[in-house]
């Protein structure tokens, strides 16, 4: 049997990338997809221009090429009749940057646009590089254990849940058992096994006992045809009532819509209303009139498909031999579509760590390499994770005067354009990385808000009020602030990556 210095579960982006990479750096990869044929999905499609530039960095900017890729420049943002168009940088900049057409396509490392496409064209590139290495070998294969040995025996022991919480300390995984494509029962060892079978990993439980998701919505996804968006090239963000609804390119001739629905409203459905009820009759009256009529036409063909968002912050795996990564390590809400961006920027980190690494037999010099990882993938992740968790519930309508404020003070705060809008979109695009700038500008909002309050006559009434809004700002983000263990004992520096 051919030996492997890593075993890679899941080639989705995460997974196809990191065996890339790895096989570049000469290490013998085996890489295990459930199903190589075109993933069909509703998110994983736009890709921030930080989530591009790591692409560069990591050398795989060939994925992004031959698939319709559509450039994204920023994100028109709408709150009932009002609307404005925020760019990742200032539009003197983003011109610049767009000058020449054969340059913008060249892919440099100052690439400040994002790149939306379909999921599955994306994955398929990215599968095809990595099959193109003589290092990794990409089969198609059903993982459906971790292999788990006691370190002092080397005897194989079980993987039930409590078996291995009892023995966690004398338990490493050298290895995993798959179903191949011919259905015949495999056993495959390596030093080091890595996790990327996605959000709705089998094993993220099984490696990590701290690791906790919630389910905080839904989205439902259309395809539009043809539709002519208000802002071509550009995210599109409606803030509806209860909920947002976004609207991107992923082709030259596609539209995505995702339809944020929340749980509480998940949970009624088959009552009053049904998924199809919801979008006709609650969403389409608050969409843009350019996108209404395209959006009741592809509701009407009915093919749309639907997925839970889950938001899970990232704890360092407990099991030696394993590592997760990906969504099955860390997931954020996809409202700002920073998941592959997190990825791949942990990707690039964690390589850079293990690469010096003439093997991967030293389980020591791994986990000295992930004390590392884990420390230093807060500085740029952290800004990412807390601004789609804390933009979620503000654009979200709770019926709660502070929560309607403060998403009025936020469309405003940012239509007023300048650093206003582009340091909280360029940190929303990874191009910006700092928890301390993304919390200046949050309190900033709420002060705005409670500016507006107190600004014509400051009443009690109106002072309640606005130490109700800016409480309430605090405490949406004190708990993303400590889920993501920042502190603020070490400075971390404001950085453009």
């Amino acid at each position: 049997m051919e030996n492997f210095d890593v075993i890679v579960v899941g080639a989705g982006v995460a997974g196809a990338s990191l065996a890339t990479v790895l096989g570049r750096n000469g290490k013998k990869v085996l890489c295990i997809e459930r199903d190589l044929q075109e993933p069909d999905r509703i998110v994983g499609e736009l890709l921030q221009p930080g989530g591009c530039r790591k692409l560069v960095q990591l050398g795989l900017e060939e994925a992004l090429k031959g698939i319709d890729a559509q450039k994204v420049f920023g994100y028109g943002i709408f709150l009932r009749e009002k609307r404005t168009k925020v760019y990742y940088l200032p539009k003197e900049q983003q011109a610049l940057e767009d000058k020449n057409e054969e340059e913008a396509a060249a892919f440099s490392k100052d690439m400040c646009v994002g790149r939306s496409f379909h999921n599955g064209r994306f994955v398929q590139k990215l599968r095809k590089l990595a099959m193109q290495e003589k290092n990794v070998t990409l089969m198609q294969g059903n993982v459906y254990d971790l292999i788990l040995k006691n370190k002092n025996t080397n005897i194989e022991v079980s993987t039930d849940l409590g078996s291995v919480e009892d023995s966690s300390s004398n338990v490493v995984v050298t290895g995993v058992k798959y179903k191949n494509k011919q259905g015949d029962l495999v056993s495959v060892s390596a030093p080091l096994t890595i996790v990327c079978d996605g959000c709705f990993s089998r094993f993220r439980s099984k490696v990590n006992k701290a690791a906790e998701f919630k389910v905080f919505s839904y989205f439902v996804g259309l395809i539009l045809e043809n539709c002519n968006l208000p802002y071509p090239n550009f995210g599109h963000v409606i803030l509806g009532d209860p909920a947002p609804v976004l609207f991107y390119p992923i082709s030259s001739t596609e539209t995505r819509c995702l339809v944020d629905i929340p749980s509480k409203f998940m949970q009624q459905e088959g009552g009053s209303w049904t998924t199809e009820s919801y979008m006709r009759d609650v969403v389409a009256p608050q969409l843009p009139e350019e996108l209404r009529d395209a959006f009741l036409v592809s509701l009407n063909k009915g093919k749309y498909k639907m997925m839970p968002n889950r938001v899970m912050p990232a704890r360092p795996a407990s099991l030696p031999g394993v590592i997760l990564l990906g969504d099955s390590f860390n997931m954020r809400h996809p409202l700002t579509g920073g998941g592959m961006t997190v990825a791949l920027s942990d990707i690039a980190l964690l390589n850079e760590l293990l690469s010096p690494l003439s093997d991967f037999c030293d389980w020591n010099s791994i986990d000295r390499a992930l004390q590392v990882f884990y420390r230093e993938r807060r500085k740029y992740c952290s800004t990412i994770n807390i601004l789609a968790n804390a933009l979620y519930s503000v654009f979200c309508a709770t019926g709660c005067a502070e929560s309607d404020e403060m998403r009025s003070a936020c469309f405003d705060y940012l239509a007023k354009g300048g650093r206003l809008a582009t340091d909280p979109v360029s940190m929303l695009g990874g191009l910006q990385s700092s928890p301390y700038l993304l919390l200046t500008h949050f309190f900033a909002v709420a002060l705005y808000g409670c500016g507006r309050q107190l600004k014509y006559f400051p009443s009690w009434e109106r002072v309640r009020t606005s130490w109700s809004l800016f409480r309430h700002a605090f405490n949406i983000v004190k708990p993303l602030i400590d889920d993501e263990n920042v502190t603020f004992l070490s400075k971390i520096p404001i950085s453009h990556i």
